[in-house]
């Protein structure tokens, strides 16, 4: 029987990279779309090339952009996968206030010129959108489900909007097998070191090596559902295994905040610390040296910001079935301890 062909756009990123691993285990052939560009960003999947259980025709990659609809076409002629996973965008919340015209066009656009491609090839492929929680932004009700409205409160946001709207009307106008995943915050040791999260880990692993002074943030009441990408990378697969599509959302259904993330990860590492001031004069101090180790940056404040994301995973969890396994403090331990590693030393165990 021949094997299955995905097709992943965005599979340097993080949850590219873990759905690659996934698919090439359970046998597929894995296509990648990747931009080309002066140096290579292929950190998170250079493993897979050198796995001696991996070979070429396992996983190829193809150069072509969501910006570019003739290298859309070109791509999906020549692959002719089974399954799309549509990952690749301009993903980050605060990046996109600065750039919004350019997210707008890459993760809004950039879905309609791939569904598009894909619908004029005349192939029969499945298709998968990364859709986000923040598409709810301002929450209207908590928790979040399939059926809350959309409230989005970034450009990025917006565009995802879009870009879901988008996917469902090509499921709904032309037949095809098109579907949404909401996933809330999904985080992990290859998470992008500008998201919040593992700028956090990586910082403390900085200062705890002496190559870090302070650890500069913003918002630390913003609350959200953070899970494991790699567990939800499964969560993507089986929606595009189901008889009929539909849209799901993926969440843990608990919340935490920036700063519980903080604490927890200034616990871990071993870094005795004080709390003082509040708003944008706050800090954690050393509470053996009185250094600042942390300190807020009113740069890091969003014009618009989402206090409260909530997912409820229960449909997901009926109909997939799929289920977040791993809770904040071991997702906690996973990235410091990687970021540890990578600097050379242990995390503290205590």
């Amino acid at each position: 029987m021949p094997r299955k062909r995905a097709l992943i756009t965005g599979i340097t990123g993080q949850d590219g990279s873990y759905l690659a691993e996934l698919l090439l285990e359970k046998g597929y052939e894995v296509h990648g779309l990747v931009r080309r560009s002066s140096t290579f960003n292929r950190g998170r999947i250079e493993h897979l090339f050198t796995d001696a259980q991996v070979g070429s025709k396992d996983l190829v990659l193809h150069y072509g952009d969501l910006g570019d609809s003739n290298s859309l076409i070109r791509v999906l002629l020549t692959v002719r996968p089974e399954e799309i996973y549509n990952l690749a965008a301009q993903s980050h919340v605060d990046v996109s206030f600065d750039i919004p015209e350019y997210t707008g066009d890459i993760t809004g656009l950039g879905t309609t010129r791939l569904l598009e491609a894909l619908r004029s090839s005349g192939l029969p492929a499945r298709f998968y959108q990364a859709s986000s929680s923040e598409l709810f932004g301002k929450a209207v009700e908590t928790p979040q489900n399939e059926h809350t409205p959309f409230y989005p409160r970034s450009p990025y946001g917006c565009a995802k909007a879009y870009a879901f709207y988008l996917t469902r009307n090509y499921r709904e106008g032309y037949g095809m097998y098109a579907v949404n995943g909401i996933l809330f915050n999904h985080e992990s040791p290859r998470r992008g070191e500008n998201f919040v999260t593992r700028k956090i880990t990586l910082s403390l692993a900085n200062i705890y090596t002496g190559k870090q002074e302070t650890l500069l943030l913003g918002n630390l009441e913003a609350r959200r559902d953070w899970g494991y990408a790699k567990e939800y990378v499964e969560g993507m697969w089986r929606m595009l295994q189901r008889e009929t599509p539909d849209d799901f959302v993926l969440a843990t259904g608990k919340a935490a905040s920036v700063r519980d993330f903080l604490e927890m990860c200034l616990q871990k590492a071993g870094i005795p610390f004080v709390r003082s001031g509040s708003g944008k004069d706050e800090k954690y101090t050393d509470s053996k040296t009185g250094r600042t180790i942390v300190a807020i940056d009113p740069e890091y404040y969003r014009p618009t910001e989402v206090d409260y994301l909530l997912g409820d995973p229960s449909k997901a969890k009926r109909e997939l079935p799929w289920e977040a396994k791993t809770q904040l403090p071991e997702l906690a331990q996973l990235m410091l301890e990687a970021d540890f590693k990578a600097k050379g030393v242990k995390l503290p165990v205590y």
